[in-house]
């Protein structure tokens, strides 16, 4: 049988094209392999969450409420707040590397006083006036060294309950002995150096956290952190501009315990 030459070479160029393309085409997907592996690798640092150490511990410090003296206040508006404040100096710089490390208040140490699992205000002095209306209140206050590390032993901290007002109405369903989470750091703006390293720290109220018991999580910016020992923590990696800080105080099964405080969201701004 006599075949047609010109037939037979198109074939052939049509298989040899085909050939090609298919290389080409394996050749391009090798290359997209490499590239997304490459722009993984590329991929700036995540956050990071280090327990944060070299505080000194003050073991003995202690701080007590001695006005208001009760729970009960006759009605709402400027109320007077004096404390005793024994083995632990108000209004001087704590001792250690961490005060280079951290964001540092130059008035020194303090007082954290919070309300309602609100954003702290900080008092250099053991007596203060502050704004309370009416109602029933969570006060939570406790000793600070001057870079807003919180003092953590059982006797650091305040926590009353108060009735201000005649007829003092509860709307957040208190319970003062269930375990309970108080934020406290960070808070605010940061800048220059101060973004580098920033503290997150908290309060847990009538409970502890353990690997196999109750535990915090933390939320930076969406990523989750769980958190089995109470104390402080360094944030490391946050980008600039909002960062948003989520912690929940959850059970050993990973629920949320329930209480009004045991959800807290803060936003803060980071600036080069």
């Amino acid at each position: 049988m006599k075949m047609n030459t010109s037939k037979v070479f198109a074939t052939i160029m049509f298989l040899a094209l085909a050939i090609t393309s298919c290389k080409q085409q394996k050749k391009d997907a090798d290359n997209e392999t490499v590239s997304e592996v490459e722009t993984m690798e590329e991929k700036p640092n995540s956050i990071t969450l280090e327990k944060l150490q070299g505080s000194p511990a003050y073991e003995n410090a202690s701080l007590v409420l001695e006005n208001p003296d009760s729970g009960k206040i006759a009605q709402g508006g400027e109320v007077d707040f004096a404390f005793a404040v024994n083995n632990y100096e108000l209004g001087t710089q704590t001792e250690g590397p961490n005060v280079e490390l951290l964001a540092n208040s130059g008035k020194g140490q303090h007082i954290h006083f919070i309300l309602n699992n609100q954003p702290y205000s900080a008092h250099y002095e053991p007596t203060f006036k502050k704004e309370i209306p009416d109602g029933v209140h969570h006060l939570v206050a406790f000793l600070s060294r001057s870079y807003h590390e919180s003092v953590k032993n059982e006797n650091s901290v305040v926590v009353r309950k108060l009735e201000v007002g005649p007829n003092a109405e509860d709307t957040l369903g208190l319970d003062m002995e269930a375990p309970t989470l108080i934020y406290s750091r960070p808070k605010g703006e940061y800048s220059g150096a101060d973004t580098k390293n920033v503290l997150l720290d908290f309060f847990v109220l009538n409970t502890t956290l353990s690997e196999d018991g109750d535990k915090v999580r933390a939320t930076i910016n969406g990523e989750e952190f769980i958190i089995a020992e109470w104390a402080p923590y360094i944030m490391t990696g946050l980008p600039m501009g909002e960062v948003t800080i989520q912690l929940e105080l959850l059970d050993r099964e990973g629920n949320l315990i329930p209480g009004p405080f045991n959800k807290v969201v803060r936003t803060v701004t980071l600036k080069p």
